[in-house]
Parts: C-alpha cells; structure tokens; sequence
C-alpha cells in the first residue's frame, strides 16, 4: 500500500509539474470596452489592471500584440507576468512619442497634447497649439519616421511610442524596445470604414485613463457623422463623381470598398467606381478612366495639384474632362499648417463627420446653404 501511495504521489507531482502555467486572466471577470466600428484593438479591465490587444496593425499581420496597462495607484500593489505580454505600461501615460499625423488630435481631444514629446519630421504638423509646443522646444525632432533618430528618442525617454507599420519590420522600433521602452503599433489606417478610423481615440483613451471623455468625444463625432448621412440620403439627383489623379502612366483612384468610397456613398452620389473590391487603390490607365467619366459632374482629389493650371500643365489631357472645363475640381490640398503640413491628413482620420458634410457641400449645396468647407476647395 505504502509503495502504491508513494507511486501516486509521483504521478501528481509530475501532472502538476508538467501543467502550462495558466494566463494571469484566467479567472478573473474582465468588462470589455465598447466599440461599434473599430476591428483592430480592444481593451479588458480586470479591475486591477486591463489589457490592450492590437490585432491588425497592417495588412498581413498575424500576431496579436498585448500589452499590460497598470494604474499608477495600483502598479505597487500587483505584480504580472512580463512574458504574457508584448510592453507593461503605467498609465495614465505622462510623456509620449506618436509617428503619424493621425495621433495628434486624439491628443489634443482628449487635452493630452502636453504629454507629447517627440515627433518625427515635425513640420508635417499642421495643428496650431501643437505646432506652438514645436516652436517652444517642447517637442522634440525625431528625423524621418523610416529611421527615426534613435539617440535623440532615448534623451527624452517616452513612457511609450505609437508606431505604424506596412510589415512590421522596422529596425528603430526593436532598438527602442530593447532600450525598455514599450512601442505599440497603431493600426487605424488599416480599418475599412471612416467611423471605425475614427474610433481609435478610445485606444488613447485607454493609454490616459479617460475612456469616458473618449467615449463622448466619439459619440458626438458619430452622431454627427449620422445626420450628415442622413441629410444626404433625401436627395434624388446624385452626381457623378471622378477621384483621383496619373502618377507617372498609371491613375490612381479608391476601390468601392475603401473609407474614401465609404464617404462618398453615404454622401449619397454616384462614385463610378463604387462596384469594385480590393485593397488598396486602383490602378488605370488614362484611357480606361477617360472612358468612364469623361462626363463626370465632380473631380475629387486630384492628387497634389493645387490649382487647374498646375493640372494642365502636368496633362492636357486632363482638360478634356467635362468637370475640368465646367471647373468643378475639388481638393483638400490647399488647407496647410504653418510649415506646409496638409491638414486633412492630420485631422481628417479624427473628425469624418467634417469630411462627410464637406462632401455633401460640395455634392448637394443645396444642403448645406450656410456651411462652410472645412476641407474641400474648388481649384481656381
């Protein structure tokens, strides 16, 4: 008997010895973060502390990233397992470094922006308080965001930098991880739908402990976006609409399933491209285009070309187009910070509710008598 206890006793120690450790979470009750539109991250708070998962920070991607997020009042008081996860970080956050345009107003919504303390190419900046801290040595230069200047970076020590990635391969990012500090790569670029773009201020919501001024900044974003659609949805004449410009021999212009056809169908026109998928643009020849929408009543975004003469300087064949000669071109390129920063690519990501009603100005004026273009102009 005593030989037979001895041998069970050997079994149990080596079950319980060869048992994965289970995950930090496992028995804990988590409260997840509402969101209706954004695929790319969440947030679980387990009382204690929560957890950010990034699932798609590019196209290809196939890890998902996780990250600890402790209080400052709790990171004494409990202890987590490093190798569970990918950066452990105290929030709420007090110095940061972000590497796109696209963070900057979830900063300055959420009256964080005096947290920011590095950028690279910082003249792409457009936002005027934020351009001040520039000017004022507040925010340091980076160099370019392919090889962000690695010695400046660990001088002003970030608790975190927000990075994105086309494939996850980036040199300066492991050499600023192995320094200690975490980075999280940001992946509203690769959401479909301009709400869901939109939605990741919640994710820096979470990084400042200020879900509940980040849930009603978004609320009222979307209920904006909402009525601007709605408006829309009433009118029957829909224009025919032209995105999009040559580069080199190739027109480049949004697929039917991208945030930019997104906006012009609940603008309510008729994108001619509407019915095609991809990610991704587009990519004609002149002659197809032309065929297309030679006739076409509006010209969106032609590329950088600020004016109609810079346009047909560039092709003279772009005047044969019935919205070129009917000077019904519109674009957001001449909207520009201080040092040239065009500032639909900073803000537009966070406030689609203002590009929708520029669209819907510029579509159906009738709508939107005394509203005035935030975005848009028609080139002269």
């Amino acid at each position: 008997m005593k030989h037979i206890i001895f041998i069970l006793l050997i079994i149990t120690f080596t079950s319980c010895k060869n048992e994965p450790k289970k995950s930090t979470e496992n028995n804990l009750k988590a409260s997840e973060l509402n969101l209706n539109f954004a695929k790319g991250f969440s947030v679980k708070d387990y009382g204690t502390y929560k957890t950010l998962e990034i699932k798609n920070p590019w196209p290809t991607a196939e890890k998902v990233y996780r990250y600890a997020l402790i209080s400052q009042k709790m990171s004494t008081k409990i202890t987590l397992n490093a190798d569970e996860f990918d950066g452990i970080l105290i929030t709420p956050i007090k110095k940061i470094v972000v590497t796109s345009t696209t963070h900057i107003p979830a900063l300055e919504l959420l009256g964080v922006e005096q947290t920011l303390v590095g950028f690279p190419e910082t003249d792409y900046i457009s936002s005027i308080n934020t351009r001040n801290r520039i000017d004022n040595g507040f925010v340091r230069e980076l160099g370019k965001n392919e090889s962000i200047n690695a010695e400046v970076l660990l001088e002003v020590h970030p608790d975190v930098v927000i990075g994105f990635g086309i494939d996850g391969n980036n040199k300066t990012f492991e050499t600023i991880q192995k320094s200690g500090i975490p980075v999280i790569y940001n992946g509203d670029w690769v959401e479909t739908s301009p709400l869901a773009k939109a939605e990741w201020i919640k994710f820096f919501g979470a990084l400042y402990d200020k879900e509940k001024e980040a849930n009603s900044i978004f609320e009222k974003i979307e209920n904006n976006y909402m009525d601007a659609k709605q408006l829309a949805s009433k009118v029957e004449n829909r224009p025919t609409v032209l995105s999009g410009a040559m580069h080199k021999d190739i027109w480049y212009l949004p697929s039917g399933t991208s945030p930019e056809a997104y906006l012009l169908k609940d603008a309510n026109v008729n994108y001619l491209w509407s019915e095609t998928t991809g990610n991704g643009s587009l990519a004609l020849n002149f002659e197809t285009v032309f065929e297309k929408a030679k006739d076409a009543n509006i010209w969106l975004n032609p590329s950088y070309y600020a004016s109609l003469e810079a346009i047909e300087k560039a092709n003279s064949h772009y005047t044969k187009f019935k919205a070129f000669k009917t000077k019904h071109v519109y674009s957001f390129v001449n909207k520009t910070g201080a040092t040239g920063g065009v500032l639909y690519y900073e803000l537009g990501f966070a406030r689609p509710d203002l590009v929708l009603k520029d669209l819907i100005k510029v579509c159906h004026p009738e709508l939107l008598i005394d509203y005035e273009s935030y975005f848009f102009k028609a080139l002269e």
